[in-house]
């Protein structure tokens, strides 16, 4: 219930068209936390569009954004340090029932949804499953890699937003995952 509430709360964000500056931080779905290194005017079939060059923290991988497509897109600000605690609560909600009981390639074709939409509450909620499923079984390989993507994600996202380092972050993150309470 509470993850339900979280996430209307930010597709109500989603709606509002948010205008990036040289130098602002923001979140491309999928791709992670990058700076707006420029932005640009450029002609595509006779018409001038602006364009937000945008730089990966991650990889130094570069994407133009238009301008006028930001929210279809999902580019986003990087998560307030006070929404924070919501994000922990998602990976402390634990399901009902078991994760294992439907096949591997369903899990990632619904996992791999919610990290498109770009929502971190989203990309927590995959690392929870799939981190908690790999306690108890070995995961596929498109299974490893989705979880080294939703932990890649969720840890740029909230060193970013913190301003710590990705081995303490990880620390805090591992340590809402309590051994004892996790395999009940």
């Amino acid at each position: 219930m509470a993850e339900k509430a979280i996430k209307e709360k930010v597709q109500i964000e989603k709606g509002s068209i948010k205008h990036f500056n040289v130098g602002d931080l923001a979140v491309y779905p999928a791709h992670g936390v990058g700076r707006i290194e420029s932005i640009e005017s450029r002609v595509i079939n006779g018409e001038t569009h602006d364009f937000y060059i945008m730089k990966i923290l991650e990889n130094a991988m570069v994407i133009m954004i238009p301008t006028s497509n930001v929210a279809s897109v999902g580019l986003r600000e990087v998560i307030n340090k006070n929404d924070i605690p919501n994000v922990y609560k998602v990976m402390l909600t634990r399901k009902k029932g078991s994760l294992d009981n439907q096949t591997w390639n369903r899990r990632y074709r619904e996992y791999m949804e919610k990290i498109k939409t770009g929502s971190l509450y989203d990309v927590a909620e995959v690392f929870r499953d799939l981190f908690l499923l790999k306690l108890t079984k070995d995961l596929s390989f498109g299974e490893r890699k989705l979880l080294d993507t939703a932990q890649s994600l969720l840890l740029k996202e909230l060193c970013t937003a913190k301003n710590m380092d990705e081995n303490s972050m990880m620390s805090e993150i591992e340590s809402l995952f309590n051994p004892k309470e996790v395999l009940q």
